[in-house]
């Protein structure tokens, strides 16, 4: 089979509140579940900021809330987010209504295109994988940068970018973007000189989001075009 030819251009997708949206209470479930499976400490995500934040973040919070100390988290973290990623997948229910406005129009008209799309995200690689899955939004995807590949969302821009131009995806003058719903990914794309891309289909507002001056600002992906991105 010949070598696939170069893109002009390369798409990264948040998930949550970006590609998904109200797909249950699944994924806070499997995070509080394989805390008190490994721990014994009873856990909850109540009053976490969890919008925008990465799933070991958010687990870190969730058993210092609850008296866990520093040693404790970093030696139970690993052991966590393993079985947290095993309960999601085995609970998940098909989440193909949830996705979000102007999704699947937008991912067939990008993959009609040949541009190479890729997930970055703060769940960890089978939560987010299996999300994809189970919303039928999986085929779309060539790759990802995942929550545990790096400290923050701008260092996994950095990863999801990287990969692109090394595996020969992409041509050396394209055009990157990140699609994202959150303040936190507008500040990743800004940090990493790519566009930014914010819809308003998560928690973040259209004026929140606005504030923060993304080089995009939509309701929801039926407003975005091709040539925004090419």
């Amino acid at each position: 089979m010949p070598p696939r030819k170069a893109a002009p251009a390369l798409v990264l997708f948040d998930i949550d509140g970006t590609l998904i949206r109200r797909a249950g209470p699944h994924h806070r479930l499997a995070l509080e579940e394989a805390v008190r499976r490994v721990t014994g400490l009873k856990t909850t995500t109540d009053h976490i900021p969890l919008h925008g934040m990465l799933d070991p973040d958010i687990l870190a919070q969730m058993m210092r809330n609850a008296g866990a100390d520093d040693a404790l988290i970093r030696r139970a973290l690993p052991r966590i987010l393993e079985i947290a990623g095993g309960v999601y997948a085995r609970t998940v229910p098909d989440i193909r209504r949830k996705t979000c406005p102007g999704v699947r129009r937008l991912l067939g008209w990008l993959r009609r295109r040949g541009v190479p799309l890729g997930l970055v995200t703060g769940n960890v690689p089978r939560i987010g994988w299996k999300k994809l899955e189970r919303s039928g939004l999986k085929p779309y995807f060539r790759f990802g940068a995942f929550a545990g590949m790096a400290r923050d969302r701008a260092a996994l821009v950095r990863l999801a970018v990287r990969q692109a131009r090394r595996e020969g995806w992409i041509t050396r003058d394209a055009r990157i973007s990140l699609i994202g719903d959150t303040p936190g990914d507008v500040r990743a794309a800004q940090a990493n000189g790519v566009t930014a891309v914010a819809v308003a289909t998560g928690i973040s507002t259209f004026q929140e989001l606005s504030a923060h001056a993304p080089d995009l600002l939509l309701e929801d992906l039926r407003a975005l075009r091709l040539k925004m991105l090419l």
